[in-house]
């Protein structure tokens, strides 16, 4: 990067850039230098192209910083621009130059105009105060514009416009900080959100890899199937299938798209196979959908929120019931506008929307992505959680480490061969351990089979040379399909797969192989298990469609005492529905498209985010990270935001009908409480950005 120094001490360098940085590559350039470990704080002057940098006051920290400075190539900002394709966060530079101008004008004002123009200055600026009002007022709502535009409004009654001007020169203030404040907390979140990975399958050839979703360029070809999410926009080139859209449109059913037709960033398939040929990057189309989660975000409220900002709306008429009677017993105007100074709906509001923007974004920087504040409520109260079991509690990525041949034209070879010819279609754990067993052991295969079909938590249906191939469990192939097997051998297998998750190999009605997956417990799951109880969890549930002697051994390691094997999609909800029916308030634990269903039914589902992208769509909370700790982080940032909610109600209540008391008792002056009012509502916003865990 060329650069040079403009000023230097001990702990602090200001450098010359080679020309100016635009808003659009702000973001990009702060998020540049803040990965040099050295560097503390950064400030950007961009119009005049110079930045300054802090870092620790040595040599070698100086050193460290000048030395990444000059690696640092023009690739570096350009790959960081990604998913910064607009300027998102509000500038301190720019607030500041906001409140220059505020403060300058006001200034100028009383210096330079005599009182005549100062009056008509202060009445024109009244107006905005006045027009807020009138729109309350049209609605029958008598709202904190209201209030606000009645105090100023005493004191051109009182023939004061020296103390109008002073009043609405201090709510401009406080606005602009408020304002700030919000959109702060509200960038922060987009930024922390941005940062949380996405992965396709992109095709290249005859050949697929699982690719960053950020590297894919216009022209470049995915393919995406049952249970995967449209990451990009795009048209169809090949393929068909049923496309809900229910997060653009807000319609329900899935609609269906053909070569021709366009797919868009957000969307899901819930049927059939696809090639979508990018047309648009994904850095817009990312950005586009985690603006709207934001906005989601805010008509997903918790209770408390809810509480806090009905209480806000209930208490403005209380404001003026209350400047009234002081009106009646004092027939002092000023104290009259000493009690309308001061409200309390704005400090509520602001600072319930910061605490639950403060505490997705926290939840974010720990790769967990949370839909809305009424979803850490949810999963603050639950006290029943239910695991599924394949790449939730056991690892996300299965081995195969056992085959077994039960026909003499069937080698293990071609057992694998086939088998990863037919699992290479579908994204689940199992399926890539048979894929990924066959590419270690360089065993090649060309299509053999016709058209595939995957029946969710069964297994896949095709056909070779006309004959019925299918390959799943042993419920689905030996007792659903009724595939033949000697009672004798079932044993032996039963006793040689013990502890594995075998999957049944079938032509033509007979089981021609078995193949054993191994699916061993994640490391931190007892420990996570023990800290979740600890954490007010009175039941830990596993459910799973396995077996149940697999199921048995995973729960014993797991520290689980209640669990449930052989459940198909449907029988996992009908047993969410029962545990709901007793009242438990349910957390649901998944990460594949027969999790779904249950995802949907439970108090809040918590989707593992290397699971299914339909998992992830109907799941409330998707787990980024594979570590079960972060329910455990989870649980305590669902705890710490509604403690901040609650302490907040109490301090705003308590902060501001002190300052209410003391300017009713002429302790104070009604610009005085404002400015108080104005600052504590903003003290009281920023302390809900501080970390909850």
């Amino acid at each position: 990067m060329q650069y040079s120094i403009v000023h230097e001490i001990p702990g602090r360098v200001r450098i010359k850039l080679s020309g100016p940085v635009l808003d659009s590559q702000l973001d990009a350039f702060i998020k540049v230098l803040d990965a040099c470990p050295e560097v503390k704080r950064i400030q950007v002057y961009g119009k005049i192209g110079q930045t300054a940098l802090e870092y620790p006051a040595s040599a070698e920290a100086r050193n460290s910083v000048l030395t990444y400075l000059d690696n640092l190539t023009p690739a570096d900002f350009k790959n960081a621009q990604t998913g910064y394709t607009v300027a998102l966060a509000p500038r301190t530079h720019a607030l500041m130059l906001q409140l220059a101008r505020i403060v300058g004008a006001y200034v100028a004002r009383r210096m330079f105009f005599p009182m005549p123009l100062r009056t008509l200055f202060a009445l024109n600026a009244f107006r905005p105060f006045l027009k807020g009002a009138w729109q309350a007022l049209r609605h029958k709502k008598l709202t904190v514009p209201v209030l606000d535009a009645t105090a100023i409004g005493m004191s051109f009654v009182k023939r004061d416009p020296k103390t109008a001007s002073q009043t609405m020169f201090l709510l401009h203030v406080g606005e602009a900080l408020e304002d700030y404040t919000r959109a702060a907390s509200e960038n922060e979140l987009i930024h922390s959100l941005l940062d949380v990975p996405d992965t396709v399958q992109k095709v290249e050839g005859d050949t697929e890899i699982r690719v960053p979703a950020s590297s894919l360029t216009p022209g470049d070809f995915v393919a995406i199937r049952t249970g995967m999410a449209v990451c990009v926009d795009g048209v169809v080139v090949e393929g068909t299938a049923m496309v809900n859209q229910a997060t653009l449109t807000g319609e329900p059913l899935a609609v269906e798209r053909t070569v021709g037709d366009d797919v868009f960033a957000g969307t899901v398939v819930e049927e059939g196979n696809i090639l979508v040929k990018v047309r648009e990057t994904t850095q817009s189309t990312k950005l586009r959908s985690i603006v709207s989660l934001v906005e989601q975000a805010e008509s997903l409220k918790s209770n408390a929120q809810t509480r806090m900002e009905r209480a806000a709306d209930r208490i403005v008429p209380w404001n003026f019931l209350l400047a009234g009677i002081i009106a009646l017993v004092t027939r002092d105007i000023t104290k009259v506008s000493a009690s309308l100074m001061v409200d309390y709906s704005c400090a509520l509001k602001l600072s319930g929307s910061i605490a639950v923007m403060s505490a997705m974004s926290n939840a974010a920087k720990q790769d967990i992505m949370v839909k809305g504040a009424k979803y850490f409520e949810k999963f603050a109260q639950a006290d029943t959680i239910v695991f599924d079991k394949t790449g939730t509690l056991t690892e996300a990525a299965p081995k195969l480490v056992h085959i077994k041949s039960l026909n003499d034209t069937w080698s293990e070879k071609e057992i694998l061969r086939f088998a990863a010819c037919l699992e290479e279609h579908f994204p689940h754990p199992v399926a890539r351990a048979v894929v990924r067993a066959a590419q270690e052991q360089n065993l090649t295969h060309r299509e053999r089979h016709a058209k595939v079909e995957y029946l969710v938590a069964h297994g896949i249906v095709s056909s070779l040379e006309g004959k019925r191939v299918i390959i799943g469990s042993k419920h689905f192939v030996l007792e659903d399909e009724h595939a033949s097997l000697d009672h004798t051998k079932l044993s032996q297998i039963e006793e040689e797969f013990e502890g594995l998750s075998p999957l049944y190999l079938a032509i033509d009605g007979h089981v021609v192989g078995i193949l054993g997956i191994q699916d061993p417990l994640k490391q931190n799951v007892p420990e996570a298990i023990s800290q979740l109880k600890q954490l007010g969890f009175k039941r830990v549930i596993m459910l799973t469609g396995d077996s149940a002697k697999t199921a048995a051994k995973i729960a014993q390691e797991a520290g689980i005492c209640e669990w449930t094997a052989d459940l198909l999609p449907e029988e996992k909800y009908a047993y969410l529905k029962e545990l709901k029916d007793q009242g438990c308030h349910i957390a649901m634990v998944g990460d594949g498209v027969n999790d779904s269903p249950a995802l949907s039914l439970a108090d809040v589902g918590v989707a593992m985010g290397q699971g299914s992208d339909i998992a992830k769509e109907v799941a409330d909370i998707v787990l980024s990270d594979t570590s079960l700790s972060s329910l455990v982080t989870l649980r305590l940032l669902s705890y710490g935001l509604e403690r901040r909610l609650r302490n907040s109600y109490r301090n705003i209540i308590g902060l501001n009908s002190l300052l209410l008391a003391l300017g009713i008792g002429g302790a104070i002056t009604p610009q005085a409480s404002s400015l108080l009012h104005n600052a504590s509502t903003v003290v009281f916003s920023l302390a809900n950005t501080n970390k909850y865990v």
